[in-house]
């Protein structure tokens, strides 16, 4: 789309049910539009409640950059003739992030808003917006301003007609010209007359019109967001809201667009004739409907099978009218052909959820000349939708290539959801040893303990102590999963020499056994006898009177979150132990349409292709679409959901690659990562449906590359606004985490071992979620150094702190007195305060308080998405990314350097993160009044407005007294988890969220 000759058209279509002004039951009504400084007027409609107009209009769009900061207001007023005069009706704002394309604009019938508090509306509005950018097309020329002011009344025996009346500064007539062009679409729902010259067909459009959403500076308007306008849930999502449908189907499958499927289910046969000359049958079944198959696996040597085996063919892909079901007997050179059941697709049953299943009949074999043969196959055959009970477990047709597919390839393509395993943290306490007996008993060991538990090692400081009784007092943590199959290892272990280790001896303790605690409780220790972990002679054991012994405290602690993620981008934040969890404050619900213009991962019969699957994290459910093979349009069309127990959470939805899929098996190959989404729950609204157009934006060592779009429906339900409110008060991770603290430098670790536990569980389901898919979602490389994430996270610092150099510029040009009037009230309102120093707090809160009502118009839309401003990506040098994605540690240098530059790239990334966490709460400042979160901003706009009220009765003095009092409190009065304005603010979303 040509940028340069943007036109935002409206068509004015209709109105209905309007107020009537006149004082006779009716109204005379006209309609204004206002876009961009430019306004247009329609025609009269006389005496009528319910007026037709059909007119269009065009505005020019002058800068596109900033198209969705634009607003389209359409004003509906009462025209009255005698005293040239016109009173109010209602009005419309369309905001300029559901500015469509021509091609993928309908008509939509606008509720009219009030003006003001006292104001009185009803009825609609139906409008028709889009963009067009065909410049061949020339406008009529605009009309004088006294033209303008003018009323028109409807013309009389004349077809509707575009009027193209533009306002424009004072300019010479080629710009003017160049300015104004009145557009042709050739599928308009009226007839429009043009001069001969000016007759000619547009260009065709793009699907989707791009709408930049950036807050803080502008990025390319590729990788911007997009805000669509889906069918789904029985009508047209537009703002949130399903608008103008006749019949609303809501459901299980309400936010995706409802596909048809064929599906047959092959439940068994019996009595089937022998084929071979040992007289045995090893049958197998073949589905085939045009070009697409499934064919079941065979089993050996049995007449009565059994497959119980679901297929689904997309309607959209069928090329025939007639399904064969095909039994086969599997051989070695040639199968044999054993008979068939053959239906017609205009005669199967459609079934609609909550029907009940269909139930399978029994239905006599044919052979190929028509026959009834010996043998009968048991099936199902009907048509249903995602909804249907059987999708999730059914091998799909549009999930594999034409004619290549079998069914036992179907669980590398198949839909799925997992659930990652419940992580405990293990507390290991090693207190003391006893009696220990070195091999060399002319000496005190130089002792330590070596705790494992799978891949998970650790060990506690070598203790030189001059008896055979070391002391260490060390905690040890380690992450287990449920359930509990690994052992406990500690093994005593004496440092006889430098690289030289020998076992004195060793404990092996199951989990399952381990005492577990949900709160900080002191647990009991306990004496466990060391063994030898090699045998020993019986004479020498008869010899030792005493046994060493280990002194250890271990418990299973389920009072801590186990992070398994980074805390910025977590999706749960619940205690390990069930009995402390609260209950969910809303369903989050997902649905994954389809994705766009995918860039080729692969090259199959010379073409660049690509067989994608989505995945989605939130919580401890994962789920895996279907792979699309061969498609870089694929719909899925699958929809999800989530409960959700707090909201300061991220769902997280990633587009990858299928590399298992090849004719030789590519095992060994990893999944390729495509992109991927985070949406923070907390920036949602409830009862809102968001549906917008992802870029997926991935960083190359090339620089930032758009892989895609992948487009989502998402709507966040409460289930108790009260509950939902109360969270904000609560700390944001379990209260262990602030008792008995880790540190960052444990955290780092249990983080890293978590992600390879999940990581491990989930590739041992079927089908398997790869590790390095468990990876890319849970960004484990976050933490590493980078120099453009340093850059990005000071940015951001200096971003907050443009606030207060602002404030200081201020000052300054009021004591400059540059401008004299705002510099004497700065005057008047200093000595008054001065005055009245009770007066200073409440004006501040009440400052904020109508700063957060004002900024409440211009709160943010849709949910936030990657900046590549932000992140630095844009401008990095290829240097800075060779080192980002360089190896830990770098291969790129010798030995010497080599240390040095990851002694560098560990400080920096440590640098970095207090960098960030900085930005992160300046940011948090920002966002209290910037309706981000936009139940956060109301309680705390609540609370100042309460407070301001409070301050404004209550003297100051009291006041400061009360805080002071408050601040210097004994430390019994004091509570070890953090206060309820802290736990508020540290729940306020930050643009985290932004960052790639």
């Amino acid at each position: 789309m040509t940028v340069g000759n943007l036109k935002l058209g409206v068509d004015v279509i209709s109105a209905h049910n309007l107020l009537p002004k006149d004082g006779q039951g009716s109204s005379s009504a006209c309609v204004e539009l206002h876009f961009d400084s430019q306004r247009y007027r329609s025609t009269i409609k006389e005496k009528d409640l319910n007026p037709v107009w059909n007119e269009s209009f065009y505005f020019n769009i002058s800068e596109p950059s900033i198209l969705h900061n634009l607003t389209l207001d359409a004003y509906i007023y009462n025209n009255v003739k005698a005293t040239q005069s016109k009173s109010f009706l209602g009005k419309v704002s369309i905001s300029g992030t559901s500015f469509v394309p021509y091609p993928d604009a309908v008509v939509l019938h606008y509720p009219l808003e009030k003006r003001g508090i006292f104001s009185r509306v009803r009825g609609e509005l139906g409008l028709k917006v889009y963009i067009t950018d065909d410049p061949s097309i020339k406008s009529s020329t605009p009309v004088s301003s006294a033209m303008e002011n003018q009323v028109h009344s409807e013309p009389v025996h004349k077809e509707p007609v575009r009027h193209t009346f533009h306002t424009l500064p004072k300019q010479d007539n080629t710009e003017q010209h160049n300015h104004t062009s009145a557009i042709h679409e050739p599928s308009h729902h009226h007839e429009t007359k043009y001069m001969v010259d000016e007759m000619k067909a547009p260009e065709p459009m793009p699907q989707k019109l791009v709408h930049m959403h950036s807050v803080t500076s502008a990025q390319p308007v590729d990788y911007a967001l997009k805000e669509t306008s889906p069918f789904l849930g029985g009508g047209r999502v537009v703002g949130g809201r399903v608008i103008r449908t006749d019949r609303i189907t809501t459901g299980t499958y309400d936010l995706v667009e409802k596909m048809h499927f064929l599906f047959v289910r092959v439940v068994k046969a019996r009595e089937l004739p022998a084929m071979d000359i040992t007289g045995s049958l090893d049958p197998y079944v073949e589905v085939k409907i045009g070009n697409y198959k499934g064919v079941t696996k065979h089993i050996e040597k049995q007449e009565n099978p059994f497959w119980n085996v679901v297929f689904a063919f997309s309607k959209e892909r069928m090329q025939a009218s007639v399904l064969e079901v095909v039994v086969k007997d599997k051989d070695l050179v040639k199968d044999d052909y054993v008979g068939f059941v053959r239906f017609d697709l205009n005669e199967v049953p459609m079934r609609v959820p909550p029907d009940s299943p269909l139930a399978p009949e029994w239905y006599r074999l044919e052979d190929r000349k028509g026959m009834k043969i010996k043998g009968e196959l048991m099936l199902a055959v009907w048509i249903g939708t995602q909804a249907d009970e059987a999708f999730s477990d059914a091998w799909h047709s549009d999930a594999a290539s034409p004619i290549d597919s079998s069914a036992a390839a179907s669980a590398l393509i198949r839909s799925k959801v997992y659930h990652a395993p419940r992580l405990w943290y293990v507390r290991v306490n090693v207190v003391e040893a006893q009696d220990l007996i070195p091999t060399e008993k002319t000496r005190f060991p130089d002792a330590y303990v070596k705790a494992q538990i799978g891949n998970q090692v650790m060990r506690t400081k070598p203790v030189q102590s001059r008896n055979f009784n070391p002391l260490w007092n060390e905690d040890l943590f380690f992450v287990a999963a449920e359930p509990f199959d690994d052992h406990l290892v500690l093994t005593v272990e004496d440092r006889v020499a430098p690289g030289k280790d020998e076992i004195i001896g060793r404990v092996i303790i199951p989990l399952s056994m381990v005492e577990k605690r949900a709160d900080d409780r002191i647990f009991h220790s306990r004496w466990f006898n060391l063994e030898k972990p090699v045998v020993v002679d019986v004479d020498q054991l008869k010899k030792d009177k005493f046994s060493s012994r280990l002194h250890l405290r271990v418990c299973l602690d389920g009072g801590y979150h186990v992070l398994d993620e980074s805390t910025h981008y977590s999706s749960d934040l619940r205690p390990t132990a069930k009995q402390l969890w609260r209950p969910p404050i809303g369903i989050l619900e997902l649905g994954i349409l389809n994705a766009t213009g995918l860039h080729p991962m692969k090259t199959r019969d010379g073409k660049g292709t690509s067989d994608t699957y989505c995945v989605a994290k939130y919580g401890h459910k994962w789920i895996r679409t279907r792979t699309i093979v061969d498609n870089l349009f694929p719909k899925y069309n699958e929809q999800y959901t989530w409960e959700v127990f707090d909201p300061a959470t991220v769902l997280t939805v990633g587009v990858l690659d299928n590399s298992q899929l090849g004719e030789k098996g590519s095992n060994g190959n990893k999944d390729l990562k495509i992109g991927k989404v985070r949406i923070r729950i907390s920036t949602l609204e409830t009862g809102r449906i968001y549906t917008h157009s992802y870029p997926l934006l991935v960083l190359h060592p090339t620089g930032v590359k758009k892989m895609g779009e992948l487009h989502l429906a998402i709507r966040f339900s409460c289930t108790s606004y009260a509950n939902m409110l109360y969270i904000y008060s609560k700390p944001l991770l379990p209260k262990m985490h602030y008792v008995r603290p880790f540190t960052v430098m444990q955290l780092d670790m249990l983080r890293h071992q978590a992600v390879n536990i999940v990581a491990t569980r989930l590739g041992r389901a079927e089908p398997p979620l790869r590790k390095e898919v468990v990876e890319y979602m849970s960004d484990v490389d976050s933490h590493l150094w980078s120099m453009r994430r340093s850059k990005a996270n000071f940015f951001r610092l200096m971003s907050i702190f443009s606030g207060l150099f602002a404030v200081g510029k201020w000052s300054t040009d009021i004591c400059m007195w540059k401008n004299p009037v705002t510099t004497v009230l700065v005057h008047i309102l200093y000595l008054m305060l001065v005055s009245f120093p009770e007066l200073i707090l409440p004006t501040v809160f009440l400052y904020m308080f109508l700063i957060g009502i004002w900024n409440f118009r211009y709160r943010p839309r849709y949910p936030p998405h990657m900046n590549t401003k932000l992140s630095q990506a844009e401008s990095v040098h290829p240097d800075e990314l060779d080192e980002e994605f360089d190896t830990f540690p770098t291969s790129r240098n010798p030995d010497l350097i080599r240390m040095r530059y990851d002694r560098l790239r560990s400080v920096a990334g440590r640098i970095q993160t207090v960098v960030g966490d900085v930005a992160t709460q300046g940011e948090r400042v920002q966002s209290l009044l910037s309706w981000r979160d936009p139940r956060a901003t109301a309680i705390f706009v609540t609370f100042c407005l309460l407070a301001a009220l409070v301050l404004y009765v209550t003297p100051f003095q009291v006041i400061a007294a009360l805080a002071g009092i408050y601040m210097l409190r004994h430390p019994r009065f004091r509570y070890r988890v953090p206060s309820v304005p802290v736990n508020f603010f540290r729940r306020l979303p930050a643009r985290t969220d932004c960052l790639l």
